[in-house]
């Protein structure tokens, strides 16, 4: 069972209140939606209180080309993505000692909000000092899903190289994203919503000697994965490309389909492993909003308390994507979890589909 020992972020330098992206976006969307007020409150209901973004607001007041976006996007990630890393493999709240960039076998990189060829972590390798037959596993395209899905097969990597040590970087800089003359309600709710984080995650094997690596008592190893995609759900979330760019397509029926498709899809993975809901302590959930964790509740008929962290990762930093995930994941290490205590990661994305982990701490 390959180990989760740390995880770590790296926080965009610019914060921006909600109050502040009311103001925003009436002054953008108030010539198109006559009844713009009403509209505004999903800001106001969705719980977040702030941001971070990698620019002043003043920069997405004006007009930017795919290439500027997107140029932007490589600079941040590579500074961003540089720092995450540091911090997770010298996290003194997880790891005895501090692991260097050379005993990294593999590097997954996830992100869904730039591109670049030759891509991140290639850059970032030429920055610090991994070794040059450190694998490369750059995905892209699965959006809020994506972070759970990059601990998924960083989990299978471990099962076929033991004795490996692997990180999974994932940067969203959803803010990058943003079409200011984009008018669609799609885009009025991504402004209420998403934001740039950046998370890093080191996941080892079963022959890397864990017990002196680690800091704390416990450990999550991951027992089991699960990924699943709904069929003809193409048109639930993901981004349409334009000339200009990335433009969100993000249905309004997201939390519906939570509910009626989500339960069947946990229950089938928790029986495939002689568990059901009630064995679960630990819900590691990525927010996708407020009414996606509402979602949650109501469908898999869990206590609202077990997304408290879920909920207080998206009131301090909204939704950051395939990031979002690994966020909450790191607040539930440091709390510790007890020994042989079970919990399950989830998360969502284009496809539309889900990733289902099973964690053991140990």
């Amino acid at each position: 069972m390959p180990t989760i020992l740390s995880v770590a972020e790296a926080v965009p330098e610019f914060v921006i209140k909600q109050e502040q992206a009311i103001d925003f976006a009436r002054e953008l969307f108030s010539e198109k939606f006559k009844d713009i007020e009403r509209l505004l409150k999903a800001f106001q209901n969705g719980q977040i209180e702030k941001r971070h973004i990698v620019k002043d607001i003043v920069w997405y007041r004006e007009d930017h080309s795919f290439a500027d976006k997107n140029n932007a996007y490589i600079e941040s990630a590579v500074t961003l993505g540089m720092q995450a890393i540091k911090k997770c493999l010298k996290n003194e709240t997880f790891l005895a000692k501090e692991i260097h960039c050379e005993e990294i076998d593999a590097i997954f990189y996830i992100s869904t909000t730039g591109m670049a060829t030759p891509s991140i972590e290639a850059r970032i390798m030429n920055r610090l000092p991994f070794q040059e037959n450190t694998k490369r596993i750059p995905i892209w395209g699965l959006g809020c899903a994506g972070g759970a899905a990059g601990i998924s097969r960083a989990f299978e990597f471990c099962k076929a190289y033991p004795d490996s040590k692997v990180l999974v970087l994932s940067v969203e800089l959803c803010s990058l994203t943003f079409q200011r003359n984009d008018l669609s309600k799609s885009n009025l709710i991504g402004t209420s919503l998403f934001a740039d984080g950046v998370a890093c995650a080191l996941i080892c094997g079963d022959e890397v000697n864990i017990d002196d690596l680690c800091a704390k008592k416990t450990a999550p190893a991951i027992i089991e994965t699960q990924s699943t995609l709904m069929p003809d759900s193409l048109d639930v979330m993901g981004w349409d490309i334009r000339d200009q760019g990335l433009f969100v397509v993000f249905s309004r029926d997201i939390p519906s389909i939570i509910e009626e498709w989500l339960k069947p899809n946990v229950s089938k993975f928790l029986n495939g492993n002689g568990l059901q809901l009630s064995d679960i302590d630990y819900f590691i959930a990525h927010p996708g909003g407020k009414k996606v964790i509402e979602a949650y509740i109501k469908s898999l008929g869990i206590h609202d308390s077990m997304t408290d962290i879920s909920l207080e990762v998206l009131k301090q930093f909204g939704n950051m994507s395939s990031a979002t995930i690994l966020y909450v994941l790191r607040r539930f290490m440091e709390k510790g979890g007890e020994a042989g205590a079970y919990g399950m990661c989830t998360a969502l994305g284009p496809g539309f589909s889900s990733e289902l982990l099973l964690l053991k701490w140990g």
